[in-house]
Order: structure tokens, then C-alpha cells, then sequence
């Protein structure tokens, strides 16, 4: 994980030593050395070490109290805690997973209208490109492949066409995959040979 999302300094010493309780380490009912001397073994600052023990109080993995230091109190609670740190750590890398997928998304749809802007605006200059100019079709509630999915109609073994893209009201879907289903409205953005267009147009003609 990224040092930028890692855990605070207090709850990873927290997580040490409900480990070393878990471990054996410490014994219930066994004291732990003082706060200046564990703000000394982890070189943190007493304040870190306050905070990582009221962790530990807070779940019942152990007691503090003046005069008296820390003692240890539960090995069951620690390792309860421990599976409990882990699970949240768990669903922290798991959002993060998403938030960087749903940037290379991102990237990867802009990259592609790039691309066909790019086969657009040179198939405008050079005669022998039309393969490659996509055309529009829209669709009505009439036509036979309304409602159905790019993958159940085997619209390229077909038509021999393919669809690079799907214009739904203000939203443009890009390279849509064989899961992405055809609605009333959309304007299909379609590219092949030139003969392709009439097959295509057969192909989702109304029944």
C-alpha cells in the first residue's frame, strides 16, 4: 500500500504489540514497560505511544492507569483486534483498487475518442478511408435488436460491422463490450466497408 494511505504511526505500534500479546510475548495479568520507554523501543513521541494504548484500552486488550502502568489484559481481545485492523485495512485497499481502476478507465475512453476523432478527421482527407468513418444508426423500439445485448445478437458475425460506440442521450459509451445492451434511442456509431451499411440496416430492420 502507498505510503500516502498508510495507517497512522499509533494504530501500527497498537497493532505490534496486540501482536506480541497475541503471540505470547506478554502474559494476561503481565505488565508493559512504561510510555517513555515504549516511546523509546518505537522512537515515536509519548503522545503516539498514549494513543496507540487507548486503542488497546478501548477494545479490552489492556487497562492503563496511573501508578499502576499498563497491564496486559486479554490475548483473546488482541487477536480479535488484530483480525479487525486487517479486515479494515482489507476494505481501504479495496477502495483504493477501485479508485485507480476507475481512473485508468477513464484514461483508456478518452484515449479511445481520441483515436476516433483521429480516424474521423483523416478520413475526411484521404478517399480510401470510409472502412474506417463510423456512421450512425438510431434505434427504435420497433427494431428487432432493441433491448438485446451486442454479445446475444452476434452483431459483427452478422453484419461484419463493429460497434465502437454507443450515443445514449448526453452520454457517449465507448468501445462498448458484448454485455453492453441496445436501448430505444441510442444512436449506434458503427464502422466497415461500405457494403456493410446496408447489411447492417437489414440486420436491425423492424421485425
Amino acid at each position: 500500500m502507498d505510503d500516502n494511505h498508510s495507517s497512522p504511526r499509533y494504530e501500527k505500534i497498537a497493532l505490534d504489540i496486540a501482536n506480541a500479546i497475541y503471540k505470547g510475548q506478554y502474559e494476561e495479568g503481565e505488565k508493559l514497560y512504561g510510555r517513555s520507554t515504549l516511546a523509546g523501543t518505537y522512537n515515536v513521541s509519548p503522545e503516539t505511544i498514549r494513543r496507540a494504548i487507548k486503542i488497546l484500552e478501548d477494545v479490552g486488550v489492556v487497562e492503563s492507569s496511573k501508578g499502576s502502568g499498563i497491564t496486559i489484559l486479554s490475548k483473546d481481545k488482541a487477536y480479535k483486534y488484530i483480525n479487525r485492523f486487517k479486515n479494515i485495512e482489507s476494505v481501504t485497499s479495496y477502495r483504493m483498487k477501485i479508485m485507480e481502476l476507475a481512473e485508468k478507465k477513464q484514461e483508456i475512453e478518452d484515449e479511445i475518442l481520441e483515436i476516433i476523432d483521429k480516424i474521423i478527421e483523416r478520413s475526411s482527407i484521404l478517399s480510401h478511408t470510409t472502412a474506417l468513418t463510423p456512421f450512425e444508426l438510431e434505434i427504435t423500439d420497433k427494431c428487432r435488436i432493441t433491448g438485446k445485448s451486442i454479445g446475444e445478437i452476434n452483431f459483427w458475425q452478422n453484419t461484419g460491422a463493429t460497434i465502437v460506440g454507443i450515443r445514449r442521450a448526453d452520454e457517449t459509451i465507448l468501445s462498448p463490450g458484448p454485455y453492453a445492451v441496445i436501448k430505444k434511442g441510442d444512436i449506434l456509431l458503427i464502422i466497415g466497408e461500405d457494403e456493410v451499411f446496408e447489411a447492417v440496416k437489414i440486420f436491425i430492420d423492424e421485425d
